[in-house]
């Protein structure tokens, strides 16, 4: 039975055609769309955006300049971009249910106060929805902080008000001596704390979160879901049906990455179409988490559901440009040419979609921590 969007995909390409080109030719537009389905997917896809300070004053590499964030605005709004709230994204997502292409959810993190001085003036003057996830113990805190009052009054205005921690820590760094249970109890008992506290300000909070600095490994995902929350990290990429709803994309905005001809091509990427994303220490050895040791060279394994991509697909990593892609056994195998230095290392992978000015993107974080496995780097 056919797609009933890949269908309507067709036709509007047939109607399109019909008066354009002779009719043979149309048709072999319709079968090209229903059976290549690049309309389908495009249709089952919607995109996040991440910022943290709109302010020309706060640290440079998470900011972006009011003059940018309106340049971003008006973007969309020229471009006719559906702005909708991130909680109807989740809840398409629970249920399967398709996203419409040109769909984004704005959301902003960290409780600074210039998302309410500067981001939410301008978002409220187009009746636009955005989510800001808070670490509830900096609210009220001091002056780049936002307060509860300036919440409440976001919230009753279209802001969705959810869960980042109390505190903002490295969940991902076990305590000393800490069990793994030990481990996913503290954070399952963070997470609860900062929802009371936010519900009990606010009146209500979703069930969905934001990783502090974008870091999470199997067993922080494992205690996410068991406390029943949608999360999302800082991972580049696109919503679809077939994304974890633990680690949901969003693109960040801020530092270097603040432009518009930046913003334009990333907020018309398309999901790179995944069946299976793995991790490997050797081409013999697989890995359980995302987790490494400095100076080892793992490798991001992608299985894909359309395998004419395999050879188009170019990979970057964020300590050293391009790196090595290898297709074995109808995979793609991903490694950096150096050695993973301590801290955050992000592979880019990115394809031709065939759609003008459209590429299919994924983003994958790994975690890289001393020989011993102990961390070194701060924020």
């Amino acid at each position: 039975m056919l797609n009933q969007l890949a269908l309507v995909c067709a036709l509007s390409i047939w109607k399109t055609d019909f008066f354009v080109v002779n009719n043979v030719k149309a048709a072999v537009r319709v079968l090209t769309f229903l059976f290549g389905l690049s309309c389908v997917i495009s249709s089952q896809a919607a995109t996040v955006l991440i910022y943290h300070h709109v302010s020309n004053t706060m640290p440079a590499s998470t900011s972006i300049s009011p003059e940018h964030f309106v340049a971003h605005l008006d973007y969309l709004e020229k471009n006719h971009f559906n702005i909708v709230p991130l909680a109807d994204l989740t809840e398409k997502l629970r249920k399967g249910e398709a996203l419409p292409d040109k769909t984004v959810a704005i959301t902003f993190d960290d409780s600074y106060a210039d998302v309410y001085t500067a981001a939410y003036p301008l978002l409220k003057m187009r009746n636009w929805p955005f989510t800001f996830f808070v670490n509830t113990d900096a609210v009220g805190t001091g002056k780049i902080f936002v307060t509860w009052d300036q919440l409440r009054e976001m919230s009753k205005n279209g802001v969705t008000i959810a869960n980042h921690t109390t505190k903002h820590d490295h969940l991902v760094r076990l305590n000393k001596n800490e069990t793994v249970g030990q481990f996913q109890e503290r954070i399952a008992n963070d997470l609860a704390s900062a929802q009371k506290k936010i519900e009990s300000e606010i009146g209500s909070a979703p069930k969905i979160f934001a990783y502090p600095f974008g870091e999470y490994s199997t067993d922080v995902k494992a205690a996410v879901k068991k406390a029943g929350y949608i999360a999302f990290t800082q991972q580049a990429g696109v919503l679809d049906s077939a994304t974890d709803l633990q680690t949901l994309p969003r693109f960040p905005f801020g530092g270097s990455y603040t432009e518009l001809n930046d913003f334009i091509e990333k907020i018309n990427t398309l999901p790179m179409p995944l069946k299976r994303v793995e991790f490997f220490a050797n081409k013999q050895t697989a890995l359980k988490d995302i987790i490494v040791n400095v100076g080892e060279k793992p490798y991001l394994v992608l299985t894909l559901s359309d395998e004419s991509l395999l050879k188009k697909i170019r990979c970057f990593s964020s300590n050293e440009g391009p790196i090595n892609t290898e297709v074995l056994d109808g995979k793609l195998w991903v490694q950096s040419k150096q050695a993973f230095p301590a801290g955050r290392t992000k592979f880019n992978c990115t394809a031709p979609s065939g759609q003008p000015g459209r590429y299919y993107w994924f983003t994958q974080l790994w975690l890289v921590t001393d020989k011993n496995g102990n961390w070194t780097y701060q924020d």
